[in-house]
């Protein structure tokens, strides 16, 4: 628990470091342009598919005239049309951002660490450029289908409010855990700390995924937010860009404590060599006979 909060705190220090605030922009241009082209081509239609869906969807009409008995007058679907959309684009916005940050963010922001507090870990380079991707891309692959398998329990309202927080986190977990420890760790290192602390970088996934579902507080703005998009989309991204940049230094600090921590731990367990034993050289004694002996003649 000591590492945990202690990599926490370090974490929340490094977010105003001026190096950080820059390197934040650049995922929230590149996401705000994202966002922007969305929503000038298919945001009216896509709402307006989803209004239609509420509208004709049979078992709704109870709901609907429910409503309207305790005197809600207006129409509803064209109100939670927006709000539905939202909710169910915000877990794609978040891995985009993700995996833009995992690109360009994360691996400065180790190095950033890593220069500034453990300039004397040895990188062993035990996670390439190829392998990292093909991490981050299955769990990605794996993150979408447990998102899309759960989309059918969001209609429980506790439940989504749950759900796609714990599946965000556990990908951060498993993209950010994986890209901390590339640089520095080898193979073993690696299945060695994700065993061992699997449950605290679970932790901190589980927290940053919750705190990647805040900025949707932004976005739902009901009517304000039709009106306000072009203005809330960049704030919310910026804060999902912000959240991500610290949970990138929170693994970061935690998994390179870790690292470390782990390697004086394997030198401190590794049993000193044997002592060579040293044989003497036998030593030779002239006797006096020889000594006296006249050298051979020579032909």
């Amino acid at each position: 628990m000591g590492l945990l909060f202690d990599s926490f705190w370090r974490a929340v220090a490094y977010c105003v470091h001026p190096r950080v605030m820059a390197l934040s922009v650049l995922p929230l241009l590149l996401m705000a342009g994202l966002a922007a082209a969305l929503h000038y081509f298919y945001w009216d239609s896509a709402v307006e598919f989803v209004r239609t869906t509420l509208q004709t969807t049979p078992w709704l009409d109870s709901v609907w005239q429910w409503l309207r008995g305790w005197g809600v007058n207006t129409d509803v679907p064209t109100l939670v049309a927006p709000l539905l959309l939202i909710v169910a684009l915000t877990p794609i916005v978040v891995m985009l951002a993700l995996l833009v940050i995992g690109f360009l963010m994360t691996p400065a922001l180790v190095n950033l660490v890593a220069t500034r507090r453990f300039a004397s870990l040895e990188r062993k380079k035990g996670g390439s450029f190829f392998l990292s991707l093909g991490w981050m891309l299955g769990s990605t692959a794996l993150a979408l289908v447990a998102l899309l398998l759960s989309v059918p329990l969001w209609l429980i309202p506790p439940l989504v409010l749950l759900l796609p927080p714990l599946i965000w986190g556990w990908l951060t977990y498993r993209v950010m855990a994986f890209d901390a420890l590339a640089e520095h760790a080898d193979k073993h290192e690696r299945r060695i700390l994700l065993e061992r602390h699997r449950w605290s970088l679970l932790f901190i996934g589980i927290v940053s995924g919750y705190l990647g579902a805040a900025p949707g507080i932004v976005w739902a703005s009901g009517v304000v937010f039709a009106a306000a998009f072009i203005v809330l989309i960049p704030i919310a991204l910026w804060i999902y860009t912000l959240v991500f940049a610290f949970s990138s230094l929170w693994f970061a600090h935690f998994a390179l404590a870790a690292l470390q921590q782990l390697r004086r731990e394997t030198i401190a367990n590794t049993p000193p060599p044997p002592p060579q034993s040293v044989i003497p050289e036998p030593l030779t004694v002239e006797s006096p006979n020889q000594a006296a002996l006249p050298p051979a003649p020579t032909a």
